[in-house]
């Protein structure tokens, strides 16, 4: 999934019709692609691309300009019931829809006490689990409700790290202590039709120094064989965020992110897609991501897809 020009349809096109991409991201501010239709006509292809946005709520919103604004999590969760926050994702989603987006980047799944403008602080429901499973499962559930796939967001938990891995190393406190953090996927990633995004997140005692998105550890072990997870999981931006990209180039990334069990790679910038092609290409070529592993990835895009998965 590579980012697209908000301001006009031509890399949209591009980015599926010649590249072949499986899925696109709309970010920025402008919503000219969105209002375009083409997002709506790309969807009529036989195996129509994912087109993600970020519409959380609060301060990461995507579509205030067309649909209003909504509040952030930590109001929702404060001033609203989960029903009427189901109901607000659903109307949410359906205006996703009338324009073609079909994957939502959220609801924030990471529990926080941070202030409000912190990293993840009023974009988490609560620092309660409880609190945060309730509401971040009903917004998720209003998405659904409208035909959006949710993607829970950042597991294993953002919400108490140390430092923001869009500006360098990101730490969470060790995996003996996440308890709390993983209560939400634990409990939220078993509905069906339900992405996960994994944060570029540093777990002592898992991760080993690496970054959660690029850890088998994390992704196949924890993620998908203790809490059983069989939906789509995608990573947080392999090309803007220094957690990454001062380890590794975003194509390179892109790959290791594959092998270690994520189903799709996520680059925002519109300019990596093509090396971020050959570098996956070549890799199942020269059997470093494994045939297995790549079909376990196409099963799980084309069921999320809607779409037969016999003999992927």
């Amino acid at each position: 999934m590579v980012g697209v020009d908000p301001t006009g349809p031509a890399q949209a096109r591009r980015a599926v019709e010649e590249q072949g991409l499986g899925g696109i991201f709309v970010g920025g501010d402008s919503t000219v692609l969105l209002r375009s239709g083409v997002l709506r006509e790309l969807a009529q292809r036989p195996v129509p691309p994912f087109v993600g946005v970020d519409e959380e709520g609060g301060r990461v919103q995507r579509i205030d300009a067309i649909a209003g604004d909504v509040p952030s999590a930590r109001v929702m969760a404060r001033t609203m019931s989960p029903d009427e926050v189901r109901a607000l994702a659903r109307r949410r989603g359906m205006e996703l829809r009338r324009l073609g987006v079909t994957v939502d980047f959220a609801p924030v799944a990471d529990i926080s006490s941070q202030p409000d403008g912190a990293v993840i602080g009023d974009r988490s429901y609560s620092n309660d689990p409880t609190v945060v499973s309730r509401y971040a499962g009903a917004f998720a559930g209003g998405l659904r409700d409208a035909g959006v796939l949710p993607v829970l967001k950042h597991f294993p938990g953002h919400g108490r790290a140390t430092g923001d891995s869009h500006r360098g190393v990101s730490v969470t406190p060790p995996l003996a202590q996440m308890g709390p953090d993983l209560a939400p996927f634990r409990l939220l990633s078993r509905s069906p039709a339900t992405g996960v995004m994994v944060g570029h997140l540093d777990v002592p005692g898992l991760t080993g120094g690496v970054p959660a998105s690029l850890s088998e550890p994390a992704i196949g072990g924890l993620l998908r064989r203790d809490l059983g997870f069989d939906g789509v999981v995608f990573t947080d931006d392999l090309s803007g965020m220094r957690a990454v990209t001062a380890r590794y180039p975003p194509a390179e990334a892109a790959v290791r992110a594959v092998a270690a069990g994520a189903d799709v790679a996520l680059l925002a910038d519109p300019a990596l897609g093509d090396d971020a092609v050959a570098a996956l290409a070549g890799a199942i070529g020269s059997g470093r991501l494994p045939a297995g592993r790549v079909r376990d990835a196409l099963a799980h895009i084309l069921s999320a897809k809607g779409l037969p998965v016999c003999g992927a």
